[in-house]
């Protein structure tokens, strides 16, 4: 198939919520629809020994959440799509930012008893600056929450989102009796054992037609004829281009766990959502129609399958068709490279593939050579923009607890920065180690990856550390004194960086003012 029809298959897509809303149960469904699966594992059970296709670190099968971005594919109705399920918890919040820069829509979870929660504000403001198009789908219908018109003005007013709902619910938790698809023009009755028959499915192109009072009740039609008049009076219409302008949201009501409104969800997603879409780079803008390949990492995972100990790039096609065993342009190293085993993903497995288009995620094994925000081209120069990148907020000192595996703890280390999980700084004066970190449970995340990927233990001790800041000068013997008279607080980073570590707002702003000369930058990117 030539490459245009290829990319008219395209669809990628993420899907970002608060902790517990549902989302990796969400991305399970839809791969059930896809064919990609044949049985949804679960999140959270005791009784269910099948855990979810993309929760496959072990510390996530433990703790029940996510806690790195995966990457699944799957095909529905002759289109290829590709779901980036991303972590809801904030302290993994710049895998999520990261992962938001290779999509092209996104699919935003909420709990109906919750509402808008604070980390899917986060998130969304960070779609709504990239004008990325988003569907929202209100989950767990099967439970008691709020009123469905409060939800959207919650929506509206907290994620300072214009929408437009395209199914509506019929009651609600031990009341709910289905979803009325205005999308579809279909009601869609509820069964609660995770079974979506297509009986259930019944065509009414009218609302004032008697078999709606018939299959779910007087009471209830009547007020699902007055909610629906409500709605075509207050929101507006549904038009494409305006979704796809990010100047309106779909909204979708469903109980994921029961896999009830995902088929739904997912036919409309199929019919509105994005194409592979152009792609900024500080040179010039990319179009996914060019016939020369580009690509950018925004992901790197050590350890996918421990007994490999593999290291994998996660590379997001922009432009052209990527190729196995092809000499591409390492823009940062100047080097042509070449890759013999180009994978596509389910989550931890991975297939060899000989050749990818625009949308398409392709994991490269790697053993060292890149950094997230890599650029691979045939031979242009260009720096993909937008990947965001991390400034830590907590710090703790790293110690080696077994002297036996101080190899194994080194080589974990450097591995799980290159992720970009945390940033290990190397203190001047005395070779003490610290990590920092975005939120604490990083900490615990890469003392347990450590111990079960590396064979390596550690322990941390408290550092009473405010900031970390990159360092740079134009005169040398400035710098020289300003590394003299500040030795204690100084230290390197992994690529050898100079780092100014401040104790205090107050030391921060002191050693700006002692030393004009010197720079101080609050993210790595110097």
């Amino acid at each position: 198939m030539d490459r245009i029809a290829e990319l008219a298959k395209r669809k990628t897509f993420g899907i970002v919520s608060h902790p517990d809303a549902g989302k990796t149960t969400l991305t399970e469904k839809l791969l059930l629809f896809g064919g990609a699966i044949q049985e949804a594992g679960a999140v959270k059970s005791n009784k269910i020994k099948k855990h979810a296709t993309s929760d496959f670190m072990e510390i996530e099968k433990q703790r029940g959440i996510s806690v790195a971005t995966s990457v699944m594919a799957f095909e529905y109705r002759d289109k290829q799509v590709n779901i980036l399920d991303t972590p809801g918890h904030k302290d993994f919040a710049e895998d999520t930012y990261r992962t938001l820069t290779a999509v092209d829509s996104v699919i935003v979870v909420i709990d109906v008893a919750k509402g808008v929660e604070e980390q899917t504000e986060k998130l969304v403001e960070v779609c709504r600056m990239r004008n990325t198009p988003i569907i929202v789908f209100i989950n767990k219908l099967d439970r008691e929450g709020k009123d469905a018109f409060d939800l959207l003005d919650e929506v509206e007013g907290k994620l300072k989102l214009k929408v437009t709902p395209l199914s509506w619910p019929v009651g609600m938790g031990q009341r709910f009796k289905g979803v009325y698809s205005l999308y579809e023009k279909n009601l869609i009755l509820f069964n609660p054992h995770g079974k979506q028959e297509e009986e259930g499915i019944v065509k009414i192109e009218n609302l004032d037609d008697k078999l709606l009072d018939a299959r779910i009740g007087e009471r209830e039609a009547a007020e699902l004829r007055e909610e629906v008049e409500t709605i075509t009076s207050v929101y507006p219409e549904f038009e494409r281009q305006n979704y796809l302008n990010g100047d309106i949201c779909p909204v979708f009501f469903g109980s994921a766990v029961n896999n009830f409104g995902v088929r739904e969800l997912l036919d409309c997603f199929i019919d509105i959502a994005p194409n592979p879409l152009p792609r900024e780079t500080e040179e010039r803008e990319i179009l996914p129609e060019e016939e020369k390949f580009t690509g950018f990492v925004f992901k790197i995972h050590a350890n996918m399958d421990p007994k490999h100990r593999d290291r994998i790039a996660f590379l997001r096609i922009c432009s052209g068709v990527f190729e196995r065993n092809t000499n591409y342009f390492h823009v940062r190293q100047g080097k042509n490279m070449k890759f013999p085993n180009p994978t596509a993903f389910m989550a931890s497995k991975k297939s060899v593939i000989d050749e990818a288009y625009p949308g398409d995620i392709v994991g490269l094994y790697d053993s060292g050579n890149f950094k997230i925000g890599d650029t691979l081209t045939e031979g242009e120069i260009l720096h993909f923009k937008g990947i965001p990148s991390f400034s830590p907020e907590q710090f703790r000192f790293v110690n080696n607890t077994d002297p036996m595996k101080t190899k194994q703890l080194a080589k974990g280390l450097d591995q799980l920065m290159d992720e970009g999980v945390a940033q290990l700084f190397t203190k001047e004066d005395n070779g003490r180690k610290i990590i920092g970190t975005v939120g604490a449970l990083q900490f615990e995340v890469i003392q347990h990856r450590l111990k079960n990927e590396y064979g390596a233990s550690c322990n941390y001790e408290p550092v009473n550390l405010y900031k970390a800041c990159w360092v740079t000068c134009k005169d040398p013997l400035a710098l020289k004194e300003f590394i003299s008279r500040r030795k204690k607080d100084l230290a390197k980073d992994t690529d050898g960086k100079l780092v100014f570590l401040a104790e205090s707002a107050w030391t921060m702003k002191m050693a700006q003012e002692n030393h004009p000369d010197v720079e101080f930058h609050f993210t790595s990117e110097i």
